[in-house]
Parts: structure tokens; C-alpha cells; sequence
């Protein structure tokens, strides 16, 4: 099944909080109303096609049940390294996508933790009223893609054609299994910016939950 913008029913016909999988061949994808998803989405430079074809070989020798952990595992860790342009530095784009997810809290999702890295965003929420994970992201990286092409054009940062893509196409989740998975996710976006060396604190860093509206 392909990325679309889901309706209150699926292509399939099932009700936008009935459970679905899908993959477009390396990172799986789940539908529900009834989880907590944990998404991870990150900008078109920082992950390139030859890392994740190159990731993607070497899990075939990974044993399959221990292949989605290693999976996770390095994409996580391919981000944090800071590969790409890193646009999300600038204190103006990261505000502004951090005020893109809290745009519709409580509309479209509730909103449980998010961060805003250099180069990828982390985002824990539950779809509401209809609108699925994926419709919410494709939402997200729709708005603020078009703004950070603004922005890259306007501070000469645009190096190819105006309009070119700013976030990858493929996208990170995971549904949360129980409390101490979800206390984990929670641990793991909040401790984010302290672990890539971005602050000392993690309430040091304004562009997520943990340090919104502080400072």
C-alpha cells in the first residue's frame, strides 16, 4: 500500500481505527486509533537512498526476529550522527515546524511528546476524529516543507531547483506496546538533544516537549 491521505475509511474499506500494516519495503508501517504511535520523519539529506539500501542488506543477515530492533536501532543512530544541511537548526524553521504539531493537538491527534532535532523530528501522538498516522504526517511535512523551501529560497540556502523536496519520503513508527515501552519513548525523545551534545539538560532545549515554553 502506497503513502495516501486517508479518509474516515481506508482504500480497503475498513474504518480508519482498524488495524493495518504496510511497507514500501524497508520500514513498516501501522494504522490504528486505538495506539499511541511514536513517528520519526527526517529531512531528505540526512538519511540518502544508498544508506538505507546499504542498511537494508545488511539486516538480511540479521535473524528476522531480532531484525525490526537492529532496524531501529540504526536508523535512529544514522540520524542522531547529524548528516545533511541540518535546516532544522535554525531557531526560526524549528519553531515553526514544533508549532505545526501543536496546531491540531487535540483536533487531529493528542499530542504526547515531540522533538525538534537538526535534522530529523521525533513526534508521540494518538490519531483522532478520523485521521489516521500517516494522513497527520503527510499533513506536517506537506506544511512545513513548503515553509522551509520558503526559507531556504529567502536565506539563499535553496542550492537546487525551488520546490526541490525537503523531508525523505520515507518515515520512522512504532506503536506503543505498554506502559514501560511508552516510558521509554518518552525517555528516549526527551533525552535526544542531550545525547547528539545539542544542551545539558533536555528542559535546556526549547524545540520539544520537554523544554517548551521555557526560557
Amino acid at each position: 500500500m502506497a503513502e495516501s491521505e486517508y479518509g474516515p475509511l481506508g482504500r480497503s474499506g475498513k474504518r480508519s481505527g482498524d488495524p493495518v500494516w504496510w511497507d514500501r519495503g524497508f520500514l513498516p508501517h501501522f494504522e490504528s486509533q486505538d495506539h499511541i504511535q511514536h513517528v520519526c520523519f527526517h529531512l531528505v539529506d540526512s538519511l540518502p537512498a544508498s544508506a538505507v539500501q546499504q542498511m537494508a542488506e545488511e539486516l538480511k543477515s540479521v535473524p528476522p526476529i531480532l531484525r525490526d530492533a537492529e532496524r531501529e536501532k540504526r536508523f535512529h543512530a544514522y540520524l542522531d550522527a547529524g548528516h545533511g544541511a541540518c535546516w532544522l537548526r535554525d531557531p526560526r524553521v524549528a519553531e515553526m515546524v514544533q508549532g505545526a504539531f501543536l496546531f491540531f493537538q487535540g483536533a487531529r491527534y493528542e499530542l504526547h511528546e515531540w522533538c525538534v532535532m537538526p535534522n530529523h523530528v521525533h513526534v508521540l501522538f494518538q490519531p483522532t476524529n478520523g485521521w489516521t498516522m500517516s494522513k497527520s504526517v503527510a499533513s506536517w511535512k506537506a506544511f512545513t516543507g513548503r515553509k522551509i523551501s520558503e526559507w531556504r529560497i529567502m536565506t539563499g540556502r535553496d542550492t537546487g531547483a525551488q520546490g526541490g523536496p525537503v523531508w525523505q519520503r520515507e518515515y520512522y513508527d512504532r506503536f506503543i506496546r505498554d506502559e514501560t515501552h511508552y516510558e521509554n519513548v518518552v525517555e528516549y525523545i526527551r533525552e535526544d538533544p542531550v545525547k547528539a551534545g545539542l544542551v545539558l539538560r533536555a528542559e535546556e532545549w526549547k524545540f520539544c516537549s520537554a523544554g517548551y515554553g521555557r526560557g
